[in-house]
């Protein structure tokens, strides 16, 4: 998935409602990932992205897209561990997203920026936590 400055919102906001939608094999809804957990998410994603608000240049240095490369397997082990983040990042598409940031300063901005949507059409739509 390629995310713009015209479709992150609009792809969170669409991936917190398919979401909400989820049913198992027995027509039950599935509960969304929590509130906290998916803050936890975005906590990650903010460590780098304050580090990348300072680099000059479109290009990212290769110490940040490894350590985007590590996000992103730490996104696996999440989704591995809990399966409303599994829903999440599979829904969501964030692998896909990780991937089409390569090294562009600009492509992981919009990332963090969408990761930002994704918490608050969370807590919007998603209501309070059971």
């Amino acid at each position: 998935m390629i995310l713009t400055e015209d479709n992150y919102v609009d792809r969170a906001e669409s991936a917190i409602k398919r979401l909400q939608k989820m049913k198992d094999k027995k027509d039950r809804y599935i509960p969304i990932v929590t509130t906290s957990k998916i803050r936890n998410l975005l906590a990650m994603t903010a460590g780098i992205y304050n580090d990348v608000l300072n680099i000059k240049g479109e290009r990212l240095p290769q110490d940040i897209t490894g350590r985007i490369q590590y996000l992103k397997v730490r996104f696996v082990y999440e989704a591995g561990r809990e399966q409303g983040v599994k829903n999440l990042v599979e829904k969501a598409e964030i692998l896909e997203c990780l991937d089409g940031i390569g090294s562009s300063r600009q492509n992981y901005i919009l990332f963090s920026r969408y990761m930002e949507a994704l918490v608050a059409f969370r807590k919007f739509i998603g209501g309070r936590d059971d």
